[in-house]
């Protein structure tokens, strides 16, 4: 099984994040320059939360407020689900499916280490499985060469 440490050190350890009190619009800009759908909220530097794409929609743009008058605070997840290193990615996906979320900080030893994606997730399984496939081809072709 693929570990969450196996999957970053391909992705790397970047944890882009935003503070608390900066406003959703600057929030919104860093998200969009790093082609990132999520934040972690940290405050410093203990993760207090999670600030999605679908945060600001839901909670800026469906209720009328302004981006650029809206602090991070007011409309961040507050629950945030996690992981771990040494958790394998089909963990994580069922986590990710079970709570409806998209994005999962990284933490060990109580400090956030790196942010998954279910993006980053599946691609990690698919990669699994097509080595796995791969490998029974050539089982089964060394197998018929006798």
């Amino acid at each position: 099984m693929i570990k969450v440490e196996k999957l970053l050190e391909g992705k790397g350890h970047n944890i882009w994040s935003a503070e608390p009190d900066g406003t959703v619009f600057e929030a919104v800009e860093l998200m969009n320059d790093k082609g990132i759908g999520a934040l972690a909220v940290l405050l410093d530097g203990a993760l207090i939360g999670i600030l999605s794409e679908r945060d600001c929609a839901r909670e800026v743009i469906l209720e009328s407020r302004s981006a650029k008058e809206t602090r991070v605070k007011e409309i961040m997840t507050r629950q945030v689900f996690y992981t771990s290193p040494d958790q394998n990615v089909e963990e994580c996906l069922a986590v990710m499916t079970k709570h409806h979320i998209r994005h999962l900080p990284v933490i060990e030893n109580d400090k956030i280490v790196g942010m998954i994606s279910m993006g980053d997730v599946v691609k990690e399984i698919l990669v699994g499985q097509r080595d796995k496939i791969e490998h029974l081809e050539r089982c089964i072709s060394w197998g018929e060469s006798y």
